[in-house]
């Protein structure tokens, strides 16, 4: 029973990081940035979403604000379906997952899996008993109990298939897929007939409004098929693109309709008609990139569509115009973030793309928006505003590297005459003294401001990816590829190399308050922390293999964080002695961390424009104590590798018997500590032992 309190406050704490703001939530985009692939509106208010690692979202005012539901899963999801109301719904997708809820999202409950196919589509015609599920390999399967069991049906084919359609009973429907792929069936599903499309182009997706007679069905290659026999027949319209069509839908007849389509640089538009599809008008969308589903749930004027990077937009004219409903300024990868002295006025850099020109970006009310500053036309790596959120600096590619005065309105270059990838950047005690660290051993300093930046000779051609000087200018250290650890104490005039112990890669150093006590973080999982200014250096267990990108002690040498691979977040609340994950809220990789003030209130930001943000130190995890809450008390279980594939081990423990839960908190098995996990699907689980306290977590990709 103790161990079911642990395993359930888990769901319930995951659920309440995307709602509550309690733990780590999105900061930019939002609501999410995971990509959608469906949506499903009962109204013009109610709606969901779905999308990959298992991300359901849910609207009741009309697409302004959007809760993140806990599904319980990290499987892809590819489609939703609520048929009669917003309480009763379906969510299908990869290794055969289906999920049902009866309270509006609350709760999804895994339906009993009788294929790992990846389901791509779910449709129940008339009510929430009878339901239909197409996918890979020519999989359908049918439930006529809601879900309590469901049943294989003999489609004919083994093409993938992506779309199924039952337009006005639970006997007469459609499915659609790959190679032209058409098959009907009158009898429920019990058997299939093959109908000729005329195309061999992929289908992706099929609508009858009314009938069983009139029907489209959409695909690659800018296809789009009408019927108007019921199948019998299928002509081409013309759609005047060439193009992927990935979704269809005629909101109330068979005249007015809607697909969305991608072009070539993934810029999503529309096609509409009025006419039956006799024409197609193209119609801009307004959004940056994929689109996958539309929806109009009532009339043919309000409609949703939803896409890559957790986009969701919403015309109230027909399509005319599309409000975006989500918040994104960028789908870059953001590498460094810096808030320099409050937890409101901070500053990110990204990677360069043509498309967007952003490499800057900054906000001034705590990350509720974000600002895109003119900065470098090329890749940024780090940056560093000193002592105060006007003066600061980035570094990047090419040995470039950029100084603001104004708090980012307007960036200087300053020149180096090297073109080495500048990795790091940090100014120690004020905004004249400075050092910067890259590829080639590369180490330069400036005691000007940046007007003059002179190479240090560090004795290594191996890269440098971090420097950190603790408290003044003299002392400081750097850290690289295959173990590289330097000291100076002498402001850079000689570096001396540092036994580390390892040839793994190291990313980042800190070192909180002093220059004895250190840490630092690398590829591996690797946790490496000195007491002694880096005479001696001490691995310390992280409970991961995966690579760790930054590391944080915000106030002193006992709080810190670690991010890395895989969207881990670590904690440590004594000095490195436990490293515990905390709950994921992305299996985006993070590329750095920060508290500005206190362990707090921070920010970790990463791939895609990933930006976390916590204000309770990320503490989602209470332990039982007098009936007062719970917490996850610190794990001694490393599981190696970490993120794994095929199966993990626990080193030393292989004849040891291990529970593992998924993150809803249902049991999923037990393994011995060599074959943790073999036999599951893609996910995030968490292990524990009988008779120990705590739970870890481990991951599978694939």
């Amino acid at each position: 029973m103790q161990l079911l309190k642990y395993i359930l406050i888990t769901a319930v704490l995951f659920s309440l990081a995307g709602n509550g703001q309690a733990g780590w939530f999105w900061s930019h985009p939002r609501p999410q940035g995971h990509d959608l692939r469906s949506t499903c509106f009962i109204d013009n208010n109610t709606g969901y979403s779905v999308g990959v690692t298992g991300t359901i979202l849910k609207t009741t005012d009309a697409g302004t604000n959007w809760a993140i539901l806990n599904s319980g899963t990290s499987n892809w999801l590819r489609s939703v379906c609520f048929p009669l109301n917003a309480l009763t719904g379906y969510a299908v997708g990869q290794a055969g997952t289906v999920l049902k809820t009866t309270n509006g999202g609350t709760n999804w409950i895994f339906q009993t899996p009788i294929t790992n196919h990846y389901f791509v589509q779910v449709h129940f015609p008339m009510d929430a008993l009878t339901g239909y599920v197409a996918g890979d390999s020519g999989t359908i399967i049918k439930t006529t109990d809601g879900g309590e069991t469901w049943d294989s049906l003999a489609s004919g084919t083994t093409n993938p298939l992506q779309a199924v359609h039952f337009p006005v009973n639970s006997q007469t429907g459609y499915v659609a897929g790959w190679a032209g792929t058409i098959i009907k069936t009158t009898d429920g599903g019990t058997s299939w007939v093959n109908q000729s499309s005329g195309t061999i182009a992929g289908l992706l997706s099929i609508h009858f409004p009314k009938d069983a007679q009139t029907g489209y069905a959409v695909g690659f290659n800018g296809t789009i098929l009408k019927t108007t026999d019921g199948g019998t027949t299928w002509v081409i319209q013309i759609s005047g693109t060439n193009f992927p069509i990935w979704s269809v839908h005629f909101p109330v007849d068979a005249d007015t309709g809607y697909v969305v389509a991608s072009d070539g640089s993934n810029t999503p538009f529309f096609l509409k008609t009025t006419d039956g599809g006799a024409t197609w008008i193209r119609q801009t969308s307004g959004g940056n990139y994929g689109l996958f589903s539309v929806q109009f749930p009532v009339d043919a004027q309000t409609g949703y569509t939803v896409g890559d990077y957790g986009q969701i937009l919403k015309t109230t004219n027909g399509g005319t115009t599309w409000v975006k409903k989500s918040y994104s300024v960028t789908t870059n990868y953001i590498n460094s973030v810096c808030f320099p002295v409050d937890v409101q006025t901070g500053y990110v850099v990204l990677e360069y793309h043509a498309y967007e020109g952003i490499t800057v970006m900054k906000t001034t009310d705590g990350g509720t928006s974000w600002e895109p500053l003119i900065g470098a036309d090329v890749a940024l790596c780090s940056v560093h505003f000193p002592v105060n959120a006007l003066t600061g600096y980035v570094v990047g590619v090419s040995g470039f590297i950029y100084k603001t005065t104004n708090g980012g309105a307007n960036w200087g270059r300053q020149y180096t005459n090297i073109s080495d990838f500048l990795s790091s950047v940090q100014f120690p005690v004020d905004d004249q003294t400075g050092y910067t660290v890259g590829d080639n051993g590369t180490i330069m300093k400036t005691t000007d401001g940046g007007v003059h930046w002179g190479r240090q000779t560090s004795g290594t051609v191996h890269s440098i990816q971090s420097v950190h000087f603790p408290i003044y200018v003299q002392t400081g250290y750097c850290v690289g590829s295959t173990g590289t650890v330097f000291k100076t104490t002498n402001g850079g005039l000689t570096w001396e190399p540092q036994n580390s112990g390892t040839y793994n890669n190291f990313f980042a150093v800190q070192f909180p308050v002093d220059d004895q006590t250190g840490y630092i973080v690398g590829d591996g999982g690797y946790i490496m922390k000195t007491t002694d200014g880096g005479t001696n250096w001490i691995r310390q267990v992280s409970g991961t293999t995966g690579r760790l990108q930054s590391v944080n002690f915000p106030v002193d040498a006992q709080t810190g964080y670690a991010v890395g691979w895989y969207g881990t977040i670590l904690k440590t609340t004594n000095g490195g002695t436990n490293w515990v994950n905390q709950p994921p809220i992305t299996p985006l990789d993070l590329r750095a961390v920060h508290f500005p003030v206190d362990a707090q209130t921070g920010y970790a930001v990463g791939d895609f424009g990933t930006i976390l943000k916590c204000t309770d130190g990320g503490a989602s995890w209470v332990e039982e104590d007098k009936g007062q809450g719970f917490r996850i008390k610190d794990c001694w279980i490393m599981a190696t590798p970490n993120p794994f594939i095929s199966f993990a081990r626990i080193p030393g423990h292989s004849s040891n018997l291990f529970t593992l839960y998924d993150i809803s908190g249902r049991r999923v098995g037990v393994y011995k500590g060599d074959r943790i996990g073999e036999g599951l699907r893609a996910g995030v689980y968490f292990i524990k032992q009988e008779g120990k306290d705590g739970l870890a977590r481990v991951v599978k990709i694939r």
